[in-house]
């Protein structure tokens, strides 16, 4: 089992950028595809963007293309981020990261991924 810890939300006004942080701990993640979800109360869990364990291919929901980039951190192969660029007030809600069975690509389904972080929340408000 992998463990996820995200960081890097908070408040920020219509327009403005976040960088999250997804560090993983307990195992590397190199044959394991992660993936950024997202949630508000009351509705299920969305997918935003993942990226895979084979030449780092990436998979973004329609929402997210050409605002949002995930990607491996330089330094840090078990530390992926999630720019967050043009944000919306409806981009407003708890962020997770979450990490695949071996070899599986990234995917927009939720139960292809086993170990989860515990959330962290971004807030776009003027």
């Amino acid at each position: 089992q992998v463990q996820l810890i995200e960081s890097g939300g908070g408040l920020v006004q219509p327009g403005g950028s976040l960088k999250l942080s997804c560090n993983a701990s307990g195992r590397t993640l190199n044959k394991f595809s992660v993936g950024w979800f997202r949630q508000t109360p009351g509705k299920e869990r969305e997918f935003v963007a993942g990226i895979g364990w084979v030449a780092h291919s990436t998979l973004y929901a329609d929402f997210a293309r050409g605002r949002f980039a995930i990607s491996e951190d330089n330094e840090d192969k078990d530390t992926l981020h999630l720019q967050m660029n043009s944000l919306k007030p409806e981009d407003t809600a708890a962020y997770f990261c979450a990490a695949t069975t071996p070899y599986t690509p990234p995917v927009r389904r939720p139960g292809a991924y086993i170990d989860w972080g515990q959330g962290t929340q971004v807030t776009v408000s003027s």
